[in-house]
């Protein structure tokens, strides 16, 4: 199945089962996804496994939002009392879509718990309380953590039944494009994995440190040594070092989670000539989650400099973690989105995409493990192996067997949906597909804009304009409208002002914003002089341009005066 027709699918308020191979895009899909139910005036309930997976979501844990916390299992009593909480009350009443990202690593036990709670708040006694649930991940990366060793998926559970839900399987490729490796990826994944296989992976061996590629992160099955190898590497490097310590609003439970989730540290301490990795994904494209390169000097507010081994220098600022609830920011951190590179666990690697890593898979434990490692790379020119035991090639026996169970309903559903000549099914038309998106989005207390297939507030004026957006966006436009100056935002809102700056941008990109709406936040006499910077560095990036202004704007006015040109 193809993003595209996911994304019909989920448009339709189906419960949706959204997975596929890594690189497949179940990400951006459920962030396209997401898009259109904000710009529908719908906020979604965006949560996922483990703190890991939140933060890349700006949600928060499944265990968190639902209330069951760390419990493993939950009494009738149990129940009762986490449901009269009233913030737990409050948030599940108030959901219409609940998100689940990493549902592979959730177990039945567990995603029971948030079903009886739902349940029980909602006084429906259908699949968590009626809500309308989105489970995205991938069975074959890493499972449940048990401590029984007695893995039970998610599912398993009799809710999982009850929610019927269409699976959507992703089968296109978006990370790797080298068949050779895909042939090993797909070995591993479909257990058929050969002596030939085994022999292209011999191909990356290492059998000594002068071959092992400088700027490239080593994977580690435990987490035993991680943080003593980065250390060590950084003590090599002469010069002074330079620590930039982790900032944080909200409440103190949020922010832990927050910082426990990040892959940047609490205090994130670098040399020039360190290797490492950016955290998050760039806004303009400049970088990804996973993107490497090396500190290669410091700019004039002292951020550090990373030359990428693309060649691009990246003048790094300070970037935002947040968890959000309903449309509001409850608690977020701001850090340079950088983490030495040298050794990090396959754990946290997941999610990412990389052009090269060292792995150490001689002592995989859990299924998945060897798999998940491998998968982070795009080219098999881009693997470093250093170690590789059995286990790192097998996947769960079980998902084996219940990976072709969702192969065929996802290909029943594309057929039910989006019929080919050759299925001998009637299919849908668009038009029906469309009336159950309207359907969906009434139902949700959204609105719809006929010309276009997508959302729409009715037109009328500025401050009707903003009612149906998500509430960060309409309070922060309103904000904005409002104040007489970027400062005065940022001190009303309580955000910092890159935050403000997001907002407006993401308000641009559903064309939700108008000049006349912010343009009164730049003194005018700077304005051209932005305007012709932008022109002669004709770039997306915002390092070029500060520097080419000698520093004299800021990041964020730099930001303003061009979403004015856009």
């Amino acid at each position: 199945m193809t993003q595209g027709e996911a994304l019909t699918i989920l448009k339709t308020g189906a419960n949706v089962y959204l997975t596929g191979e890594p690189g497949s895009g179940k990400t951006y899909t459920i962030n396209e996804f997401v898009a259109w139910l904000r710009a529908s005036g719908i906020e979604p309930s965006v949560t996922a496994a483990t703190g890991i997976a939140a933060t890349h979501v700006a949600g928060m844990t499944l265990h968190s939002w639902s209330g069951i916390g760390i419990n493993e299992s939950l009494s009738r009593a149990d129940v009762d009392r986490i449901a009269t909480k009233e913030h737990i009350a409050k948030r599940i009443t108030k959901a219409r879509v609940l998100i689940i990202e990493e549902i592979s690593m959730l177990s039945s036990a567990t995603f029971e718990m948030a079903d009886a709670v739902c349940r029980e708040v909602r006084r429906v006694d259908k699949p968590f309380g009626g809500l309308t649930v989105i489970l995205v991940g991938d069975f074959f990366q890493l499972p449940p953590v048990s401590r029984n060793r007695e893995v039970a998926f998610a599912y398993t559970s009799p809710a999982w039944r009850e929610l019927n839900l269409i699976t959507c399987y992703l089968t296109e490729q978006y990370r790797q494009d080298d068949s050779e490796f895909l042939s090993v990826l797909s070995a591993i994944r479909s257990g058929e994995v050969e002596e030939m296989h085994y022999e292209q992976l011999r191909t990356r061996r290492v059998l000594n440190k002068e071959e092992e590629p400088a700027d490239a992160p080593k994977l580690f099955s435990h987490n035993a040594d991680v943080d003593r190898i980065n250390a060590a590497e950084l003590a090599k490097l002469k010069g002074t070092s330079k620590k930039f310590s982790m900032s944080s609003k909200g409440k103190d439970s949020f922010v832990e989670g927050l910082k426990r989730g990040c892959l940047s540290p609490e205090v994130l301490e670098l040399k020039e000539g360190a290797a490492v990795m950016f955290t998050k994904n760039s806004p303009q494209g400049r970088f990804v989650n996973g993107t490497l390169g090396v500190v290669s000097g410091w700019g004039a507010d002292g951020a550090p400099i990373v030359k990428t081994k693309e060649g691009l220098r990246i003048t790094t600022e300070p970037m935002e973690w947040q968890l959000e609830e309903q449309g509001k920011v409850k608690a977020s951190v701001s850090q340079i989105p950088l983490r030495l590179a040298y050794a990090m666990t396959v754990h946290k690697s997941q999610g990412m995409s990389m052009d090269a890593a060292i792995m150490d898979l001689s002592r995989a434990f859990e299924y998945g493990q060897g798999y998940v490692a491998l998968s982070r790379v795009r080219r098999l020119s881009g693997v470093y192996l250093t170690g590789l035991n059995q286990r790192a090639l097998e996947v769960h026996p079980e998902i084996l067997e219940k990976d072709k169970d969702f192969r065929a309903a996802s290909e029943a559903a594309r057929d039910a949906f989006a019929p080919r000549p050759d299925s001998g099914q009637a299919g849908m038309s668009e038009t029906e597909k469309i009336a159950m998106q309207k359907k969906f989005v009434k139902a949700m207390g959204g609105a719809w804009m006929e010309n276009t297939g997508s959302s729409k507030q009715g037109v009328g004026s500025r401050k009707k304009d903003s009612a149906g957006l998500p509430g960060r966006l309409a309070e922060t436009l309103q904000t904005v409208r409002d104040a007489k100056s970027l400062k005065e935002v940022v001190k009303s809102r309580g955000l910092v002002a890159s935050t403000i700056v997001k907002h407006l941008e993401e308000l641009a990109e559903i064309g939700k914003l108008a000049r006349s709406d912010f343009a009164h936040l730049v003194p005018i006499d700077i304005v051209d002089e932005i305007h012709e910077a932008l022109k002669d560095e004709d770039t997306d990036r915002l390092s070029p341009v500060f520097h080419s202004l000698h520093g004299r704007h800021s990041f964020e006015t730099i930001r303003l005066v061009r979403l004015m040109r856009d």
